[in-house]
């Protein structure tokens, strides 16, 4: 007997995706925001050039990949625990780790490494909050 595979919920994940973006507006603005463009070694100039509607929209985009993929990854109705437990892990263990092998490589600071995976781990920390908590 075939069973229908799980699909999120588009709610739920256009959810988990905005929350990605107000945290990243608070961590990338008033709480790291000058620290990581040193770090990042942009100027003033070169985030002024920047196309903000190409640049929210493709990160938008990513974000709902990403929340969705994770959503299945969870499957229908986790647990709280499973929720942020899982959001630690894929945030920390498996995006931030990957930025840090590219980070060795490029030679990039520990400090950028640490905003960045920081951001990511309370990204899906949070995408896993709204998917453990909301059935």
């Amino acid at each position: 007997m075939e069973t229908a595979a799980f699909q999120p919920s588009i709610v739920k994940v256009l959810a988990a995706a905005a929350s990605s973006f107000v945290l990243g507006g608070l961590w990338y603005g008033p709480l790291f925001g000058k620290r990581w463009q040193r770090l990042a070694g942009l100027t003033d100039q070169q985030l002024a050039a920047g196309n903000p509607a190409r640049i929210f929209g493709a990160s938008f985009l990513l974000a709902i990949v990403q929340a969705w993929v994770f959503a299945m990854f969870l499957g229908p109705e986790p647990s709280l625990a499973l929720g942020l437990g899982a959001g630690v892990s894929a945030g920390l263990c498996w995006v931030g780790a990957a930025f840090g092998v590219n980070d060795l490589f490029e030679r990039r600071p520990l400090a950028l490494w640490a905003v960045n995976a920081g951001y990511q781990t309370l990204a899906f920390t949070l995408f896993g909050l709204i998917f453990g908590l909301w059935h």
